[in-house]
């Protein structure tokens, strides 16, 4: 009995999608698409840095080891991909020196770290940016659960090892969560002034509970308690933090930072993924930043995501950190009132979109 042509059609579709599925973890395509974003453009009293080659597919080598750049270090996944492009878009659009500006993107090795590249190459030909690779299995030895899933992945820690991912020629970098937007010059913040020694600036939160985030355990152990003796430590967000990479290559701050993760996995002293180790080290003795810098929990708890509004005072940063997050609940029509305030750099290409 002869096969119709309608059932060999679908055998043979059927044969694709196991190929497609069985290709997919190597593939690791990005399922959206996104527009591609205005240049922007130096103001006349901006330095003059001379760009060099395309390096790693990124453009601008020159610039990417420049004292006279402003560094920016983010963190670049697929799961995260949309919320990176709007706050790229952001920071360039309200830079007055956005071709001054070096992007430095960690991904995990176990990426496509091509595709990553491609796309934002695709909406952002003319940034300078280098993707590096992170071995997720540095870390993920170290990684005690959390309170949230997502805050267990191992890129979420990559913050803690720039001064290794990053070539020594970058002596201070801003790092950026890939959950918020700037409404102000990036260079401000980047220039903060770090004091003789100090080692990193953030907005400090001191009227936060900061017994809160580590566990009795930890309070009833005098010899660990006593970590903050001789310091007034306070919360600080690690999400938007502007950092001495010299320094903290001097002070070997990663490995500090692992032997408090390697201490959590033989007693549990804290809840919540990769902040409590940065508090343990360095609460107490950061450059406190202006609270504008940081206007966090706008995705709010890490167990609801409700609805949360700005803390008073001026605003330079939006910050979607919690659970909830703008474009989810955007898709999902359900956003809080200030989503609106990230949609306008929401670069994604949806299937109804006209061109004009």
């Amino acid at each position: 009995m002869s096969k119709s042509p309608v059932f060999e059609f679908l055998l043979l579709l059927l044969f694709i999608v196991i190929a497609f599925a069985s290709n997919a973890t190597v593939s690791t395509a990005i399922p959206q698409r996104f527009k591609e974003a205005p240049q922007f453009y130096n103001s006349p009293d901006c330095p003059v840095i001379v760009d060099g080659d395309e390096s790693d597919g990124g453009q601008g080598s020159s610039i990417l080891c420049s004292d006279q750049a402003v560094h920016v270090a983010m963190t670049l996944d697929t799961a995260y991909i949309r919320g990176s492009m709007a706050a790229i878009l952001s920071v360039l659009q309200h830079s007055s020196c956005p071709q001054n500006i070096a992007f430095h993107f960690v991904a995990s090795a176990a990426s496509n770290a091509s595709i990553l590249r491609a796309t934002i190459s695709s909406s952002f030909p003319y940034l300078n940016f280098k993707v590096y690779s992170f071995d997720d299995a540095s870390v993920s030895r170290l990684i005690s659960t959390s309170i949230r899933s997502a805050l267990d992945c191992p890129l979420n820690y990559a913050r803690s090892y720039l001064a290794s991912l990053l070539p020594l020629c970058v002596r201070r970098v801003v790092y950026l969560d890939s959950d918020l937007v700037l409404v102000d010059d990036i260079a401000k913040l980047a220039a903060t002034p770090l004091g003789d020694d100090s080692v990193l600036a953030a907005p400090e939160h001191c009227n936060a509970n900061f017994t809160a985030y580590f566990t009795p355990t930890f309070w009833s152990n005098p010899s660990l308690s006593l970590t903050f003796a001789n310091r007034k430590p306070c919360y600080f967000n690690t999400g938007v933090m502007v950092i001495d990479l010299d320094r903290w290559r001097d002070g070997d701050y990663t490995t500090k930072i692992e032997e408090w993760m390697e201490l959590q996995k033989r007693m549990r002293i804290y809840e919540l993924g990769s902040l409590p180790p940065f508090l343990l080290v360095f609460a107490g003795n950061i450059v406190p930043v202006d609270h504008r810098w940081n206007q966090h929990g706008l995705g709010g708890d890490n167990f609801r995501g409700l609805c949360r509004d700005l803390h008073p005072g001026p605003v330079s940063l939006l910050h979607w950190s919690g659970k909830g997050k703008p474009w989810a609940r955007l898709d999902a029509n359900r956003p809080c009132p200030l989503d609106a305030l990230w949609a306008p750099y929401d670069l994604l290409q949806t299937p109804f979109a006209l061109d004009s």
